[in-house]
C-alpha cells in the first residue's frame, strides 16, 4: 500500500509518499539515488540485493520505503529493513520532521532509531522525541570515504588471495568478531552473509605463512561505486599493517575492473580514519544515527 499522508491528517506528510513495493520506490526514487552513486552507497547496494535475493533478506518485517518530491522529482529517500533503523537518504530538516510525523502513529514496526546526514539525523529524533516521549541517543557518527590515488603501504609479510569455500569456518568467526568490535546488534546471520559474500567472489584475505590474518569484502558495484567494508583482523594480529595491505589490494582490484571504491569509518575511531587517509581515501560525507529507547524519556 502507497501512502502519501501520515496518521494524523493530510499535512503531516507532506511530500511524502511511501510502499512496501520495491518497484515502485525504484522508479520513483531510483533516478536520485544512481545521480549521486557514491554518497548513496548503501541504498543502492540494500536495494539491489533485495532484488536479487529476495524481500525477506534482512528479517521477517516487509522492508518499507518513501520518497519525497519537489516539482518533477524526488530529492530524498526513506530505506527502512527492519529491525534495522530507517535510513533517510538526502532531504532537508523539514523533510526529517515530516517523515518523522508521518511514520509516528503509523501500526506495524516502530523504528528502533534514524540514520541520516548530521542535520536530518537530529530533526528526525527530536522531533520522533517530541511526538512519542520516548528518549533518543547519538548511537555512532560515521564518515564515507571515496578513493582518490591510491597509495600502497609498504606491504607486511605474506599475500593477497581471494577466500574459497575453505575459508568458511574462518570467516563466519571474523564477521561475528568484527560484528563485536563495531557493536552490531542485528545483521545477517554469519553463515547468510559467507554465503552472499563468497558467491560473489567479493572477500580478500591477506595470508601469512599458509594461514589467514586478515580480511576485506568489496560488494558488488552498482552504479559504477562499490564499497569496502568488513574490514577484519583478529585482535592478537593487529597493528603488524595487515589490514592496510588487504585493504589497498582490494581498493585496486575494484579500481582496475573501472569502478569507484568507497567506504565507511567510524568517527569514534582514529586507527581506521588514520590508516584510510594513509592510503588515499577522501573524505566525502558525515551521517549520523541516533537510537530510540523503548520507554518514555526520563526513565
Amino acid at each position: 500500500m502507497t501512502s502519501g499522508s501520515g496518521p494524523n491528517g493530510p499535512d503531516e506528510a507532506a511530500g511524502w509518499r511511501r510502499t512496501e513495493s520495491l518497484g515502485e520506490f525504484l522508479t520513483a526514487a531510483g533516478p536520485y539515488l544512481r545521480s549521486e552513486p557514491a554518497l548513496h552507497t548503501v541504498p543502492l547496494t540494500v536495494t539491489d540485493a533485495l532484488a536479487r535475493q529476495g524481500m525477506g533478506l534482512y528479517g521477517d518485517v516487509a522492508p518499507r520505503f518513501g520518497w519525497r518530491e519537489a516539482p518533477g522529482a524526488a530529492y530524498a529517500a526513506l530505506l527502512w529493513t527492519p529491525p534495522w533503523p530507517p535510513s533517510l537518504i538526502g532531504g532537508d530538516e523539514t523533510a526529517a520532521r515530516q517523515l518523522a510525523r508521518s511514520l509516528a502513529g503509523d501500526e506495524g514496526p516502530v523504528p528502533s532509531g534514524v540514520r541520516a546526514r548530521p542535520e536530518p539525523a537530529r530533526a528526525f529524533a527530536e522531533e520522533w522525541t517530541r511526538l512519542t516521549g520516548h528518549v533518543s541517543r547519538l548511537a555512532f557518527r560515521t564518515r564515507l570515504y571515496r578513493l582518490g590515488t591510491l597509495h600502497r603501504p609498504a606491504p607486511p609479510p605474506g599475500r593477497a588471495r581471494t577466500a574459497g569455500e575453505g575459508d568458511r569456518a574462518t570467516l563466519e568467526r571474523w564477521y561475528e568478531g568484527f560484528a563485536d568490535d563495531v557493536g552490531l546488534t542485528v545483521g545477517l546471520a554469519a553463515d547468510v552473509w559467507v554465503d552472499a559474500a563468497l558467491a560473489r567472489g567479493g572477500i580478500r584475505l591477506w595470508e601469512d605463512e599458509g594461514r589467514p590474518v586478515a580480511m576485506a569484502v568489496a560488494t558488488l558495484p552498482v552504479g559504477g561505486s562499490v564499497r569496502v567494508a568488513t574490514v577484519y583482523t583478529p585482535p592478537e594480529l593487529r597493528g603488524r599493517g595487515y589490514a592496510g595491505a588487504v585493504t589497498a589490494d582490494l581498493s585496486a582490484r575494484v579500481t582496475a575492473r573501472g569502478d569507484e571504491a568507497v567506504l565507511f569509518t567510524d568517527l569514534a575511531n582514529p586507527t581506521s580514519n588514520g590508516l584510510y587517509r594513509r592510503l588515499g581515501y577522501e573524505p566525502v560525507a558525515e551521517f549520523e544515527e541516533y537510537a530510540f529507547a523503548s520507554g518514555p524519556a526520563g526513565e
